[in-house]
């Protein structure tokens, strides 16, 4: 089951695509559908269909968000968090053999792969709640238990790179 836990940015961005689908995309592709109509035969008429297959899948998603929307808690930093991992935060971990993972734990409306977002209810971020700088965080995955070292952990995002000052590639 989802947690119904959501980043103040997720719910405005949530919010955003609902403003958007209802304001612009719905009566664009309305439009469509009403000048593909008067074109005459429906049954025969690819553009009518595909219309109405496109404000199905808008409408549908127009209601999810409207009801998810609704029940979402959105979970603001607080500085009792700092220096513990908790819904929000970007950490970043290190396994035996050196791998460095960057993520940040967000509610499951907010996951994002190539960015490294992971949701509170994943096993990766369960284990990593609350815990803190050097702790060992065990990970039950697949393949079986994955140990992860916490280096970082920040209420804001990591830089894009950030480099150590003797490291000779930076700068």
């Amino acid at each position: 089951m989802k947690s119904p836990l959501i980043t103040r940015a997720g719910k405005e961005k949530l919010e955003q695509e609902l403003r958007y689908l209802w304001r612009v995309r719905r009566p664009e592709v309305t439009q469509a559908v009403s000048e593909a109509a008067a074109l005459g035969d429906r049954s025969e008429n690819a553009e009518y269909k595909e219309g109405k297959r496109l404000l199905r899948e808008i409408d549908r998603r127009i209601r999810y968000l409207s009801k998810r929307l609704e029940v979402l808690k959105v979970i603001d930093y607080s500085s009792e968090q700092e220096g513990k991992a908790f819904f929000g935060a970007w950490v970043e971990l290190e396994n035996d053999e050196g791998e460095i993972l960057q993520c940040r734990i967000v509610g499951a409306d907010e996951i994002d792969v190539k960015n490294n977002h992971i949701t509170i209810d994943s096993p990766m971020a369960r284990a990593m709640v609350g815990r803190q700088v050097d702790d060992e965080v065990l990970v039950q995955a697949p393949g079986g238990v994955a140990t992860w070292w916490i280096n970082k952990i920040q209420y804001e995002p990591f830089s894009a790179r950030q480099a150590d000052p003797g490291d000779d590639k930076a700068g």
